[in-house]
């Protein structure tokens, strides 16, 4: 009998971060460079390969770009978001999609194996899927302003996340036809670690972790102390998001 996975993520905590991205998302020049990168490399990946799905799957994209792109190329489009209420971690209610892409959303379920195996079952014979999010190399910097923050009894504040190794092993264990696994690392410089921690929130990529504890005054005071640490001689500090991208067909 197989165990179930460890309860890593809460599912509550992750859907309430995936609901307050649209409030977020109005406030003054919110961020939304992950998300736009990743639709952006989906829809080049589509044209290289030339995949023209007759019906297809978007997954978690909260800009809705995607979706009207492959409308406009003449797709039926289902969208799915885990914020009204899609269990990734579940058997999908539908199927027989020639492209399933899911966007930023998969980082955080518990059951990874299990998710990406619900994907292959969604396509048809022949379909293919496209699922990215935040990789291993994300956030070193911010993992040791946190460690410096935390002192002698550092606190799990960082989600794991998966290298490109493990993704392909992943994608074979899930069934996958053709699995390929890669990333790409994008780069941005902070001025103030609160601009860091908002355009995490914004994106939907704040801490939903089971198990946190919350940061204490004096905690707060040697995490800003370690980012001015991190600064250069601008005053910046550069922060790295890592885009890892598992692809795949239906066998």
């Amino acid at each position: 009998m197989t165990s179930p996975p460890p309860i890593i993520f809460s599912p509550t905590r992750r859907r309430a971060a995936r609901r307050r991205i649209a409030r977020l998302q109005q406030s003054a020049d919110p961020a939304r460079f992950v998300i736009e990168d990743i639709v952006e490399d989906t829809i080049e990946r589509l044209g290289f390969l030339r995949h023209e799905p007759q019906r297809a799957l978007v997954i978690g994209d909260w800009t809705g770009v995607l979706a009207a792109w492959l409308q406009g190329q003449g797709s039926e489009v289902i969208e799915a978001e885990a914020a009204a209420g899609f269990d990734e971690e579940m058997p999908y209610p539908f199927g027989g999609f020639d492209l399933v892409a899911s966007v930023a959303s998969l980082d955080t379920v518990n059951d990874l194996p299990g998710a990406l195996i619900h994907v292959r079952r969604a396509l048809a014979p022949g379909g293919r899927a496209l699922v990215s999010f935040a990789g291993a190399g994300s956030l070193p910097t911010l993992r040791r302003i946190m460690l410096a923050a935390d002192g002698e009894r550092p606190a799990a504040r960082i989600h794991p996340m998966v290298d490109v190794r493990s993704g392909a092993q992943l994608l074979q264990r899930a069934g996958w036809a053709d699995p390929v696994a890669d990333s790409r690392t994008l780069t941005v410089a902070y001025r103030s670690l609160e601009r860091l921690v908002a355009d995490l929130r914004a994106q939907g990529l704040g801490n939903v972790l089971a198990q946190h504890a919350p940061l204490s005054r004096a905690g707060l005071e040697r995490a800003r102390e370690a980012f001015a640490a991190e600064a250069d001689e601008q005053g910046r500090v550069v922060e790295t998001f890592e885009i890892l991208t598992l692809s795949g067909r239906h066998p």
